[in-house]
């Protein structure tokens, strides 16, 4: 691969304090920014800063407060926290999850065009299905199946985008002199009906600036597969490995050329979740404040991936070498070989686990250079077209990221220094869109 192509960058942005469930209580950090949205915006400016393509705002349907210490992992609600971050900043794409399980493609049609087109085309939709019975009891409901599930995903989709393009590119005249608002015979009804959703449309909101919003997918499942190969320009990976992640990315790819795509139309982005700091050392004291409140369940699955039996009593010792003559990686968890090397390292059962060894991506932790290393070795081995950046902390951990890791990725070639474009397609490189496309509607 070479530096011609540019890695791109997302961040994930939740409910104001970061990626680690007890980021609220770190010292520079108020507690009270879940209801803050100047804090969501103040956030989103300094990723703006630097470059970065889009954020990326998760949803869950139900509660996902887990214990008294940790505080709900999400924003309030997606679409109201990206719109106050839209209207303060000026170049960088957001992408909020709204699942196809609950919504109504009329509704979500007709909110994410108009974000849109306020936002000057930045906006993106991340589609998932929701298979958690607690989020249906929210709407009265069961969960269905998962063929349901998915059957339904690709019928609200493609209404979804008939909606978008109902009101056709050249429809609004808005000329006074000859008193046309629109022309009405290019704003027609869809009049789609299918097994699951239907919608007679039509959308009265033009198109963007860049057509309508880009379709994102997150989930590693074969349906999952189906649906971003017909119809995502982005996907949300979960990887732990660049073995995994080269895996993941050429099955996107494939399942976009099944489709008739160019597979480059789909981007795929692993997730990394640093703590930067000046010395390794340092980056483990930061990280492990938010590992201690859990650790003692943490030691007990740490020697589950490692086929040991660890209590909090070897917390303060590294491994024996009758331990690690024994130890062994699990194979059902990719996570397992990252620990074992740690392991073998010579670092105690307490310092491994501040390796965040169980947290859900790569964790980088150190100087800001062991960030960019693996982000370049990731990106240059064909594993991701980018990342997806969890912040520890959003409140020092963006700006540290702008600050010392981004300046390296530039350095090297890797990541543009300003962005060529305005909208969420022209920072990711895909094709325009408006409407269903033939392969789509199929």
């Amino acid at each position: 691969m070479t530096n011609d192509k540019k890695m791109l960058i997302g961040m994930q942005i939740g409910n104001g304090y970061g990626g680690q469930a007890t980021a609220w209580m770190a010292p520079n950090v108020d507690p009270h920014n879940y209801t803050d949205l100047d804090a969501h915006v103040r956030y989103a400016q300094a990723a703006e800063r630097g470059k970065f393509q889009f954020l990326f705002l998760p949803d869950f349907l139900s509660q996902s407060q887990k214990s008294d210490g940790d505080a709900p992992s999400l924003t309030m609600d997606p679409f109201v926290t990206m719109t106050a971050m839209a209207r303060e900043t000026k170049k960088i794409g957001f992408a909020a999850t709204a699942s196809t399980t609950f919504y109504e493609p009329y509704n979500l049609a007709r909110i994410l065009k108009t974000l849109d087109v306020v936002s000057g085309g930045r906006i993106g939709w991340n589609a998932i299905t929701t298979s958690d019975q607690a989020s249906a009891a929210n709407y009265g409901a069961q969960i269905a199946d998962r063929e349901t599930r998915y059957a339904r995903a690709h019928e609200v989709i493609q209404v979804v985008q008939a909606l978008w393009g109902s009101w056709q590119k050249d429809a609004w005249i808005a000329d006074k002199e000859t008193g046309i608002f629109a022309d009405l015979s290019k704003i027609q009804p869809i009049n789609l009906q299918g097994q699951y959703v239907a919608s007679r449309g039509p959308l009265e909101i033009p198109q963007s600036k860049q057509g309508q919003p880009v379709i994102f997918q997150a989930g590693g499942s074969p349906h999952s597969l189906a649906l971003s190969g017909r119809f995502a320009s982005a996907v949300i990976g979960a990887t732990f490995t660049i073995e995994d992640s080269i895996r993941q990315r050429n099955g996107i790819r494939r399942a976009a050329e099944q489709f008739g795509r160019n597979p480059d139309d789909i981007k795929f982005f692993a997730g990394i979740m640093p703590t930067i700091a000046p010395t390794v050392r340092e980056g483990l004291d930061r990280r492990g404040r938010f590992v201690e409140p859990s650790i003692r369940q943490r030691v007990g699955y740490l020697g589950m991936m490692l086929g040991l039996s660890l209590t909090p009593a070897d917390l303060d010792h590294p491994l024996t070498a009758r331990q690690l003559a024994s130890a062994r990686a699990t194979y059902e968890d990719p996570r397992s070989e990252k620990a074992l090397e740690i392991a073998r390292e010579g670092w105690s059962v307490r310092d491994i686990l501040y390796h965040a060894v169980i947290d859900y991506h790569p964790s980088p932790i150190g100087p800001a250079h062991l960030t960019a290393d693996h982000m370049q070795e990731w990106f240059e081995a064909g594993a991701c077209d980018g990342f997806w950046f969890t912040p520890d902390v959003y409140e020092d951990g963006i700006d540290t990221f702008v600050d010392e890791v981004v300046p390296l990725l530039q350095q090297r070639g890797l990541f543009h220094c300003d962005y060529e474009g305005d909208t969420l397609r022209d920072h990711l490189g895909i094709e325009y869109q408006y409407g269903l496309r033939e392969e789509e509607s199929a």
